[in-house]
């Protein structure tokens, strides 16, 4: 991505005062663009600078929000699922929804996936790209001004790996936990990996107290690397034993995320090497909750949703034997609110074009 202006979304009060010094304007310039940039109002609707100063920072700068490309909004629970259009015109999607103690947005990291997850539609066609902090941030405060509503939780679990962007994806954290920005806690902030074990070691390290969401999907090596190629590079004993590590940096319990796929990972035999695995390589040492999700048919992928009564049997007998399981409740079904699919539609309209 070739940019010839400077971002300042991407940056802390610190760096925009060295810029401010730069251009001749004083530093408290710094703290009323911060602010006006983090209410997502763009160089124009900075009221009090000067025109002269709007117009040099619209020469020399950029405060780019993602556009709407499509918006859709479920009539069943009012989720609300953006294809947003960057400056460079990658497509991105992000989820805003709604639970009883305020908003929560799940955003994107990157435009495409390299993981190659087999059940993921995020990962078709692969990465073409990171996103900046900009553009982390700007799915949030675009999201904010188009539903007029507060956002107070963000769920780094659309398309891309987070861990992948990590340099990019700590600077966003950084920036969207300002107490002089949008100020949202790390506790209210959940971070969802593929399983990187180096990059949960250093986001350990931070002192940033997000919570991580583990992508296990599998009880056993075999199966896991067979739909989940990260595997062969961290197995699940590593895996397990990262996020120990990370727990007892952070004192942040870890979610483990297992989607269920019909006939694959969802028998009473998976069940109870979950168990085993589970127990073998984390026991007693931290919480262990487990969040069930049926997969998300998608139909570049022959994975079908595991049944409710499987759900239910698996969940049975992970609950038998001392795990707390819960099962995901769906939101936006009728948007297709898990991420990846539009950014495919969108992607595949275009080469018919071309």
């Amino acid at each position: 991505m070739t940019e010839t202006k400077t971002d300042l979304l991407s940056m802390n009060v610190a760096e925009l005062q060295h810029f401010c010094a730069g251009i001749g304007e004083p530093k408290f310039r710094a703290a009323q663009i911060f602010k006006w940039m983090h209410a997502g109002v763009s160089f124009d609707g900075m009221t009090n600078l000067s025109r002269a100063l709007r117009e040099r920072l619209e020469a020399c700068a950029c405060v780019r929000f993602p556009e709407i490309e499509e918006k859709f909004v479920s009539e069943l629970d009012g989720t609300v699922k953006y294809l947003w259009r960057l400056s460079d015109g990658q497509n991105v999607e992000s989820v805003f929804m709604r639970y009883h103690h305020g908003n929560t947005i799940c955003i994107s990291t990157q435009a495409g996936c390299r993981m190659g997850c087999a059940f993921c539609a995020s990962t078709i066609g692969g990465k073409v790209r990171d996103l900046l902090p900009s553009e982390m941030l700007g799915q949030v405060l675009a999201a904010q001004r188009d539903m007029g509503e507060r956002i107070s939780g963000i769920v780094l679990m659309g398309i891309g790996e987070p861990l992948d962007n990590y340099d990019n994806v700590v600077r966003f954290l950084r920036l969207v936990t300002d107490p002089d920005g949008i100020n949202i806690g790390c506790r209210h902030i959940s971070l969802s990996t593929c399983g990187l074990v180096d990059g949960i070691d250093r986001l350990a390290e931070e002192g940033l107290a997000v919570t991580l969401s583990v992508s296990l999907h599998a009880p056993t090596d075999a199966l896991r690397s067979e739909i989940m190629p990260i595997n062969n590079k961290w197995n699940v004993a590593q895996l397990l034993a990262a996020t120990v590590r990370y727990f007892e940096k952070t004192g942040r319990r870890i979610s483990f995320e297992y989607t269920l796929i019909a006939g694959k990972n969802d028998t009473e035999e998976g069940a109870l090497a979950l168990v085993e695995a589970m127990k073998r390589h984390v026991g007693r040492k931290m919480p262990i909750h487990i969040n069930l999700i049926p997969v998300n048919p998608i139909k570049e992928r022959a994975f079908a949703a595991a049944d409710g009564q499987s759900v239910r049997r698996f969940a049975a007998i992970l609950e038998r034997h001392g795990l707390c399981a819960t099962v995901r409740r769906t939101l936006g079904p009728d948007i297709n609110a898990s991420c990846g699919q539009l950014r495919n539609k969108e992607n595949q309209m275009q080469k018919k074009i071309l």
